[in-house]
C-alpha cells in the first residue's frame, strides 16, 4: 500500500488526479490526465519514443500537409496538426534550412474566394482539407516581411468560417498587437521579443487567447528567457489559459516531458494545479487522449520547484493497466 493521501493529491494537482498502482509491477504512483505537447514540428524529431515519456498528445506547428494528413490519426500520441505555415512572400521560415518548401504557403490576396492563387482561402482550404484543426500563421518582423493587417484579418476570418482556430508565431515590435487586433486565438509561443503592457495582457486574456508556453526555446538567450516569463506571468496572474509546449524539434530538447519547461512554468508563476492543467489541456481536441493516462511513479516532491524532474518520470499508460488504491 501507499501512503499518498487521495484528498491531497486532489488539492495540489486538481479534481481529475489520483493515486493508483501499476496492475502488472504493483508500483504506486500518481495518475494524472493524458499529457500534450501543444507546440512540436514532427518532421524535425522522432515521436516514437514520447508515449513512453509521458507525452500522449502532440500538436504540429508547421509542416507538411500532404504529409501530415497521411498519418494515422487514432495513435498515440494522438497527432493534431496546422499543415503549413502561412506567410508573406519570403517572410519566416521560407528558406530556412529546417522549413523545406513544403512546409510553407505564401499568402499574397486577401480573397475569401477559393481558389484564387496566393488567396487567404485558398491557404486556409488547403491546410483544413488535408486535415488541419488549427491554422497557423507567421508575425516574424524580425526575420523578414510580415502578413500585413488585412491578410491576417482574412486568414483568421476564413480559418473561423472554416471551424479552426489559428495560431500565430508573432515576434517583434507590434506583432502580438497585430495578433491581437485580428482575432488570433493562439500565441505559438508566450511573447519574447517586447515586454507587453498592462492593456495588452489584459486584452489578450480577456479575449480568451491562448498561449502556448515554449519557455525553454530561450536557453542562451537572457533578454529572450526573462521578457517572455514577465509576459507569461501576468498573462497567467490576470486568468490568461496556458498550455505547455515545447518547440519539440527546434534545439536540443528531450522527447517527452521536459523539466526545464515544466520548471520554467513553475518560475513564471504557475503551482503544480496550474501546470498539470497546461499539460492536461486537450486542446485543440474537445476531450482527453482516449484510453490513455499519465503516470508518475512515486512520492510527489514537497516543492513545486521540483515538479520538473518528478513529471520528467512520467508515461503514458493504458486506463486498464491501472488500479486504484484503497483508503
Amino acid at each position: 500500500m501507499t501512503n499518498l493521501d487521495p484528498a491531497l493529491i486532489v488539492r495540489r494537482f486538481g479534481a481529475h488526479a489520483d493515486v493508483g498502482h501499476l496492475a502488472l509491477t504493483g508500483e504506486h504512483g500518481v495518475v494524472l490526465p493524458a499529457f500534450t505537447d501543444h507546440h512540436v514540428h514532427l518532421h524535425l524529431f522522432d515521436e516514437h519514443a514520447l508515449a513512453a515519456r509521458g507525452v500522449a498528445g502532440v500538436v504540429d506547428l508547421g509542416g507538411d500537409p500532404f504529409a501530415l494528413a497521411r498519418r494515422p490519426t487514432h495513435a498515440v500520441p494522438r497527432p493534431a496538426h496546422a499543415g503549413a505555415f502561412l506567410t508573406a512572400p519570403g517572410g519566416y521560415p521560407a528558406a530556412r534550412p529546417w522549413a523545406p518548401p513544403a512546409i510553407v504557403r505564401e499568402v499574397t490576396d486577401p480573397s475569401r474566394h477559393p481558389g484564387v492563387p496566393g488567396g487567404a482561402a485558398t491557404a486556409v482550404d488547403e491546410q483544413v482539407d488535408c486535415g488541419a484543426r488549427v491554422i497557423k500563421i507567421s508575425l516574424n518582423a524580425d526575420a523578414g516581411p510580415t502578413l500585413d493587417p488585412p491578410l491576417v484579418s482574412a486568414i483568421v476570418t476564413h480559418a473561423h468560417h472554416r471551424g479552426v482556430p489559428v495560431v500565430a508565431h508573432a515576434q517583434g515590435a507590434g506583432m502580438v498587437a497585430r495578433a491581437l487586433d485580428a482575432g488570433v486565438d493562439v500565441l505559438a509561443h508566450a511573447p519574447f521579443t517586447e515586454l507587453l503592457d498592462g492593456a495588452d495582457i489584459t486584452r489578450a486574456a480577456s479575449a480568451g487567447q491562448l498561449w502556448i508556453s515554449t519557455l525553454g526555446i530561450h536557453h542562451g538567450d537572457p533578454d529572450g528567457s526573462r521578457t517572455a516569463t514577465a509576459n507569461l506571468t501576468a498573462f497567467h496572474a490576470a486568468g490568461g489559459r496556458v498550455l505547455y509546449g515545447t518547440d519539440l524539434g527546434n534545439g536540443d530538447r528531450p522527447a517527452g516531458i521536459d523539466p526545464a519547461e515544466v520548471s520554467a512554468l513553475v518560475a513564471a508563476g504557475l503551482d503544480a494545479r496550474a501546470v498539470i492543467a497546461a499539460l492536461a489541456d486537450p486542446w485543440p481536441f474537445p476531450d482527453a487522449v482516449p484510453g490513455v493516462t499519465t503516470f508518475v511513479p512515486g512520492r510527489p516532491p514537497e516543492e513545486d520547484r521540483d515538479l520538473g524532474a518528478w513529471l520528467a518520470t512520467a508515461s503514458t499508460v493504458p486506463i486498464e493497466e491501472i488500479s486504484g488504491d484503497e483508503p
